[in-house]
This record gives C-alpha cells, sequence and structure tokens, in this order.
C-alpha cells in the first residue's frame, strides 16, 4: 500500500502544479508575453487566463505604466567648446509588449544611449548662453527623436526633462561676476533715476510755492491798494460832508510841514503856494483870538512877525 500512497502523492503534487501553472491572474496595468516552445504565442492581458502547462511558458511581464527613468549627468560639448554636465529625466510607457519584449534588448538602456547622442547632436549646435535659456526647445527636439525612434520598439516617450544644466566651474564664476555687474549697474541706474525723480519733485514743488506766493502777494497787493483806496475815499467823503473851512486847511497844512522836512537828504523843499494863503487865514484867526484877548497893538505886532516869518523861507 505505501507504494501506490506514494504514487497519489505524487499526482496529487503535478496536479497543484499543473493547476498552477495553468491558471495566470495578470494585474491590472501589466501584460505577460506567452512562448509555446520557445516562439512567441500570444499576449496575456490584465485578469484571469489559462494556459497550457509545461507547454506554455511566461516569458516576460511588462509594466503598461507610464514610467520615470533620471539619467546620470551627461558631459556635453557646446557650440563654443564649452563642456556641460545635463541631467535627463525621460517619461516613457510601454504600448506594445510584443516589440518592447523582441524588438529590443533592453529598451531602458537603449533609450539612454540614444537620448545621450540625441543631446550631443543637438546642444552641438548652440552656444552656452542659448543651451542655458532654450530648455523648451531641447526638449522638445529631444522628444521628437526619441519618439521617433522608440516607435517600433513599441514605446512612446511622453515627455523629456532636462533637470540641470551645470557648465564649467570657472564659466560658473564668470557668470556669477557678470551677474553681480548687472546688478549693481541697475542698482546705480535706479538710484540715479531716483534721485533725478527728487530733484524735478523738489523743483516743482519750488515752482508752484512761488507760483502760490507770487499770487498770494498780487491778491494782497490788490486787498491793499483797494483798502488805501476805500480808505481815501472815506477821508474824502468825511470831509466834504463836513465842509472844512480855510481855518482848518490852514491848520493842517501847518502839520504836514515837519513830515515834509524829516530826512537828512531833503536839501531843498518846495513850499506850495497855497501854505501862503493858509499862513494868512492862520494869523487872522489869531489876530482875532489876540483881539478877544484886548490887544490890539500886540496884534498888529503878530502880523508883522507873521508876514517876517513867510518872507525868509522865500528868500532862502
Amino acid at each position: 500500500m505505501e507504494p501506490v500512497i506514494i504514487v497519489l502523492i505524487i499526482l496529487v503534487v503535478l496536479v497543484f502544479i499543473a493547476l498552477i501553472k495553468t491558471i495566470q491572474v495578470i494585474p491590472q496595468a501589466s501584460a505577460a508575453i506567452v512562448e509555446r516552445f520557445g516562439r512567441y504565442t500570444r499576449t496575456l492581458n490584465a485578469g484571469l487566463n489559462i494556459v497550457v502547462p509545461f507547454i506554455d511558458t511566461i516569458r516576460n511581464r511588462i509594466d503598461l505604466r507610464e514610467q520615470v527613468v533620471p539619467f546620470p549627468p551627461q558631459p556635453v560639448i557646446t557650440q563654443d567648446n564649452l563642456v556641460v554636465n545635463i541631467d535627463t529625466v525621460i517619461y516613457y510607457q510601454v504600448t506594445d509588449a510584443r516589440a518592447a519584449t523582441y524588438e529590443v534588448a533592453s529598451y531602458i538602456q537603449a533609450i539612454e544611449q540614444l537620448t545621450v547622442t540625441t543631446l550631443r547632436n543637438i546642444i552641438g549646435g548652440m552656444d552656452l548662453e542659448r543651451t542655458l535659456t532654450s530648455r523648451e526647445e531641447i526638449n522638445a527636439a529631444l522628444r521628437g527623436v526619441l519618439d521617433e525612434a522608440t516607435g517600433k520598439w513599441g514605446i512612446r516617450v511622453n515627455r523629456v526633462e532636462l533637470k540641470a544644466i551645470e557648465p564649467p566651474t570657472s564659466i560658473q564664476d564668470s557668470m556669477e561676476k557678470q551677474m553681480r555687474a548687472d546688478r549693481d549697474k541697475r542698482a546705480a541706474i535706479l538710484q540715479a533715476e531716483g534721485v533725478r525723480q527728487s530733484e524735478i519733485l523738489r523743483a516743482e514743488g519750488e515752482k508752484q510755492s512761488q507760483i502760490l506766493r507770487a499770487e498770494g502777494e498780487a491778491k494782497a497787493a490788490a486787498l491793499r491798494a483797494e483798502g488805501e483806496a476805500q480808505a481815501v475815499r472815506t477821508v474824502f467823503e468825511a470831509i466834504h460832508a463836513g465842509d472844512p473851512d480855510q481855518k482848518l486847511l490852514s491848520y493842517q497844512y501847518l502839520q504836514m510841514l515837519p513830515k515834509i522836512a524829516e530826512g537828512d537828504a531833503n536839501k531843498l523843499w518846495i513850499v506850495p503856494s497855497e501854505i501862503g494863503d493858509a499862513l494868512k487865514g492862520l494869523s487872522g484867526a489869531m489876530g482875532n483870538f489876540g483881539g478877544l484877548g484886548g490887544g490890539g497893538q500886540s496884534g498888529g505886532n503878530g502880523n508883522s512877525g507873521a508876514t517876517e516869518r513867510r518872507e525868509k523861507p522865500s528868500i532862502d
């Protein structure tokens, strides 16, 4: 009985292994290549699949999702003979599992080498300045070449990105000095422009203040002249309204004589003809006051004295 049991156990194990090899579960977004006696038979898609055990074999399982592969820095020579190191990142996706398995031995290595050679061709036609400022142009050109070359491999290149472009250390120092000089130049220009603008604003402010001051002085002078004219009119109206006599005018003339004679520069001054009439009127008034005091002779002396005082300024 023991040999029979051993044979049954072997059969059960073989059946179990056969079931395992017969039922193949493929995950989502994956594919498997089936070979029969070393020849491609079919591609297994996601889900439950049945294969012939011990005859069909799974050659390769391929991930159909988009993959990201960073490549190490590659030295590239620019048109002006400068060596720069460029890091690249490739976004690709397998669209045909059969072609990716049989058309190329290692599509990752093939994409890397194709990227390096294409990048050297593109950068070789650009100088350093254009290389640093034309990343989008380089990405587009590199993606077009890669997508065309990898199409027959069953691979689609979705994006190509340049992570970093590192020029030589000496060039980096020179670029840093140039950038510092440009920043200093812009700062000096901005400072000069600020000083110029402030001077313009200050001049405009002074001009405006002078204009306002002149307008204020003109208005003040006009108001002052108008006030003086109004005062003269008021005095004139008051004089006419009061109807002054000759005696009052004579008295006013005598009050104005000291003011006319004021100042060291007044060597010669002219007495108006009306002063004589004023003095006659004033002498007559004083004579009347003297008659009221009872001195007729003194009044006569007063008149001769007044006449003598009036003749002395005429002789001078």
